[in-house]
């Protein structure tokens, strides 16, 4: 019998060793899971994971891109308001691409793999928060709401003012000063006949011609307060001048030579007190809507308080004239006067117009004093009230200067005497044509200068209008 070998009875003591080495491993290998399975769980919760990050970046640069979009919309505002109204161009960091451009731009990827969609979104959030003008306009309006527009001015665009209500408000805390300069003209030729025809083209009676002209020229001094972005008060103190000529030639009376008759008048005016509103908030190719309400005192000499060149009476009377020796500086009535201003902004032209009516009070117990002291009651006043409206256009020529024509519109109403239409009193239509041209000297001076022609026969000939509105 043969005795194993060392290495056979290593091998022989081996088997049992490896047999149960084998056992084990088989049994630990069914109760845990394969790693192939725990590697494709964990790449499963890593990719919902980054998947909710991706969600998250995406809806936070649509919020970016909502809010960027409003601010690109109050920029434009301001932009359009700064062109028609100072005719000045803004600077270009003031003008924000849109998203669209952002998203657009090539971003520097290595070249070895494509940008996840991940990484695409972080970069896009970045170069918009490292953009200058991106971060200034969000240091600006953190505090809005998504959704809601970030507050802004929306102040009307001004324009070259042409018409006696300005379109456009003092901002909130400011103080603007006008002082104002106008100058008008008006020629008038009445006839008057006083008699009886016995058959026609045979006048038996008084023929008086004359013709009526008169000189006016008013001093302004306005004051105007912005007491919001919405709201403002403004008064004015006039000073006025006025001058009239009349000549006549009597015929019948034997006489062939002009007789001139002269008055004039100075003093203070009508001072006057106006609240304006503006109702909506417009912006480009959206009308703006400004509301207002001016009352008009009578702290002007009126044509009662006047002495008048009668001697006894100054009806049916022959040794007068009947024209005041002094020339009135004020309407004599109180007035109030609602009205509605709009202005339709349109690339590069801005329209503009309004709507009023003006209610005279009226005065009883009036009376007027003729030559010699007398006074003669004349019992109850109520003097026409006034419908008005008008239109025109403006446009700015460069970042200095600006243009605007229009047309003003008056219809007075006929003057009653205790009830009753006053003698001689008719409807009277008043019609303007305006032209006006501004210039801006700087943030806090400009000059405005407005022309008015007449053109119906009872508007003066000509006004001529200059303004120097400072601000303070």
């Amino acid at each position: 019998m043969t005795t194993p070998t060392a290495p056979k009875l290593i091998r022989l003591a081996l088997v049992p060793a490896l047999s149960l080495a084998l056992t084990g491993l088989a049994c630990a290998q069914d109760a845990a899971p394969p790693d192939g399975e725990l590697s494709l769980e964990a790449l499963q919760q890593q990719i919902a994971a980054q998947n909710q990050r991706i969600d998250d970046m995406r809806t936070t640069l649509q919020e970016q891109e909502r809010d960027l979009a409003q601010l690109q919309r109050a920029l434009d505002e301001q932009r359009l308001d700064a062109t028609r109204a100072r005719g000045a161009t803004p600077p270009a960091n003031l003008l924000l691409p849109p998203m669209a451009q952002v998203s657009q731009v090539p971003l520097s990827q290595p070249a070895s793999r494509e940008p996840t969609l991940q990484e695409e979104l972080q970069s896009q959030v970045a170069m918009a928060q490292q953009d200058p003008v991106t971060r200034n306009l969000a240091q600006q309006a953190p505090q809005q709401p998504v959704g809601q527009a970030p507050a802004s001015d929306a102040r009307p665009p001004e324009i070259a003012q042409i018409f006696d209500q300005p379109g456009v408000l003092t901002p909130h805390g400011q103080f603007i000063l006008e002082p104002s300069l106008q100058f008008g003209y008006s020629s008038n030729d009445r006839v008057a006949l006083v008699g009886f025809t016995i058959i026609p083209a045979l006048l038996i009676g008084l023929i008086d011609v004359r013709q009526v002209k008169t000189t006016t020229a008013t001093a302004t001094l306005t004051g105007r307060y912005g007491l919001s972005d919405r709201f403002e008060l403004e008064a004015k103190l006039p000073y006025v001048y006025v001058n009239g000529d009349t000549v006549s030639r009597e015929i019948f009376t034997g006489s062939a030579v002009d007789n001139v008759f002269n008055a004039h008048g100075s003093g203070l005016g009508d001072v006057e007190v106006t609240a304006r509103y503006q109702l909506n908030r417009g912006g480009p190719d959206q009308a703006f809507y400004i509301g207002w309400l001016r009352y008009k005192s009578r702290t002007g000499k009126d044509l009662f308080e006047v002495v008048t060149d009668c001697v006894t009476r100054c009806v049916a009377n022959t040794t007068g004239t009947g024209l005041p020796l002094e020339l009135p500086t004020g309407t004599g009535f109180e007035s109030i006067q609602p009205g509605l201003t709009w202005l339709y902004p349109s690339d590069p032209i801005v329209f503009f117009g309004s709507f009023s009516y003006l209610h005279n009070f009226k005065r009883k117990n009036v009376s007027r004093t003729v030559l010699g002291g007398v006074t003669e009651p004349l019992g109850e006043i109520e003097a026409g009230d006034i419908l008005g409206f008008n239109v025109g256009l403006g446009l700015a020529l460069n970042e200095k200067a600006a243009i605007s024509l229009g047309y003003d519109q008056s219809i007075v109403d006929r003057t009653k005497q205790n009830g009753k239409d006053a003698a001689g009193s008719v409807r009277v239509v008043l019609g303007t044509l305006l032209l006006g041209g501004s210039y801006r000297f700087s943030d806090k001076v400009s000059l405005n200068v407005a022309l008015g022609v007449g053109v119906t026969r009872d508007t003066p000939d000509v006004t001529l209008t200059a303004r120097v509105p400072i601000s303070f």
